[in-house]
C-alpha cells in the first residue's frame, strides 16, 4: 500500500526539519511512501528545507509544490492534485510522530477501516515555567478541547480525528477542501466524510505531538482566530460544528446579559454565574496540576488563564458572528 504523505507549512523552519526526522526514521518501508511538500510562499527558509529534504533517495517520491494563496486548505488541494498513493496522511509542520506512526494507521487501513486517526499531545517548544503552565492550560479539557483524538484510552470510532490517514477514494467522494475557510476546513470537510457514511477510527497507540504556543498571547490569538472561523463557518455549514464549539460563545454572552442586569441592581445571576465558574475552573485546575509531573507556582494563575481563553474564544465567535453578513456578501455569492 503506498502512502501519501502530505505537509503544507509557512514560514516552518524551525519545525519542519524535526518532521523531517520522523519521517526517516518510520518503521513503514520507504519505497511505499511518496511525500508531498507545499510551501505557501514562505519568506523564511521552509522551502529551502524541503528542497534539500527532496534530495534524498530513499523515499518512493518526493515532490515540492507551491501554494500561492497560501491558507491551509489551498495548500491541501495543490497536494491532493498530485497524490498517487492508495492512502493519505496529513501532518501539520509544526508536529511530530512515533516511529510506527504509518505502520500503525497502514494497519488500521488494511482491517477495513476507510479514516484513521490517534492522540495527539501537546508538548512545549520552550521549557520554561510560564510555557509549562500554557501547556497545562492547552491540554486541560477544561482549557484546550474535551476531543476524544485528545485524551481517549481505549480505540474505537470517535466523531472526529486529527493527522489522521485517509484513503485516497474518500477524497474521491466527498470532493476538495473548501478554500473560503481559512481555519475551519476540517470541520467542514469531516462533516462531509461524515455525511457520506464514513467513520473516523482512533486508536490511541498512534501517537502525535504538536508544539503548544509557548506565549499566552500567541495561544489567546489563536482561540480568538479559532472561535472567529467558527462564526463565519456559521455562513457555509452550521451542521460541522458540535454544541461544545459554542459553550465559549455563551459564557461570553452570560457574562454580558448578567453584568447589565447588575448595573440595574440585580446582581444575584451575576454572582451565580462567576461562582460557579470559579468553582469549576479551580477544580480543573486541580486535576490538571494533579495529572502533570512538572509544575511550578505560576499554576496558581490557570484559573485566570482559563478565563482569557474562553473569553477570547467566545468573542472571537461573536465577532464572527456579526461580520458574517458581509463576509458571505464577499466570498459566498
Amino acid at each position: 500500500m503506498v502512502v501519501s504523505f502530505v505537509i503544507v507549512a509557512y514560514n516552518a523552519q524551525n519545525n519542519i526539519s524535526n518532521l523531517f526526522e520522523c519521517l526517516k526514521k518510520q518503521t513503514y518501508p520507504k519505497d511505499k511512501i511518496e511525500v508531498i511538500l507545499v510551501d505557501g510562499n514562505s519568506v523564511d527558509e521552509t522551502k529551502k528545507l524541503m528542497l534539500e529534504f527532496s534530495k534524498s533517495h530513499e523515499f518512493r517520491r518526493i515532490i515540492v509544490l507551491d501554494n500561492p494563496k497560501r491558507t491551509l486548505p489551498c495548500g491541501w488541494n495543490v497536494a491532493l492534485a498530485e497524490v498517487q498513493g492508495d492512502v493519505i496522511v496529513r501532518i501539520d509542520a509544526h508536529a511530530t510522530m512515533s516511529e510506527d506512526f504509518i505502520e500503525k494507521n497502514v494497519y488500521h487501513i488494511q482491517q477495513g477501516k476507510d479514516i484513521c486517526c490517534g492522540k495527539v499531545l501537546s508538548i512545549l517548544d520552550k521549557a520554561h515555567h510560564w510555557g509549562k503552565t500554557v501547556n497545562l492550560a492547552e491540554n486541560s479539557m477544561f482549557g484546550g478541547s474535551a476531543a476524544s483524538f485528545r485524551r481517549a484510552e481505549q480505540p474505537g470510532f470517535v466523531s472526529t480525528g486529527a493527522f489522521a490517514m485517509y484513503r485516497k477514494s474518500v477524497f474521491d467522494s466527498v470532493g476538495s477542501y473548501d478554500e473560503r475557510l481559512a481555519r475551519t476546513e476540517d470541520n467542514e470537510m469531516h462533516y462531509r466524510m461524515k455525511k457520506a457514511g464514513y467513520r473516523f477510527f482512533y486508536d490511541p497507540e498512534i501517537i502525535t505531538k504538536r508544539q503548544t504556543r509557548s506565549s499566552f498571547s500567541k495561544l489567546i490569538k489563536q482561540k480568538y482566530l479559532n472561535g472567529y472561523w467558527i462564526g463565519l463557518t456559521m455562513g457555509v455549514q452550521p451542521r460541522c460544528f458540535s454544541l461544545y464549539h459554542f459553550v465559549p460563545l455563551a459564557f461570553l454572552l452570560g457574562i454580558i446579559i448578567t453584568t447589565m442586569l447588575a448595573l440595574f441592581g440585580l446582581w444575584h445571576l451575576a454572582a451565580l454565574l462567576w461562582s460557579m465558574y470559579a468553582l469549576v475552573a479551580v477544580a480543573m485546575a486541580i486535576v490538571s496540576v494533579g495529572t502533570s509531573t512538572d509544575t511550578s507556582w505560576y499554576c496558581v494563575l490557570l484559573p485566570f488563564m482559563f478565563l482569557a481563553l474562553h473569553v477570547g474564544y467566545g468573542l472571537g465567535t461573536l465577532i464572527g458572528l456579526i461580520k458574517l453578513p458581509w463576509w458571505k456578501k464577499r466570498f459566498l455569492v
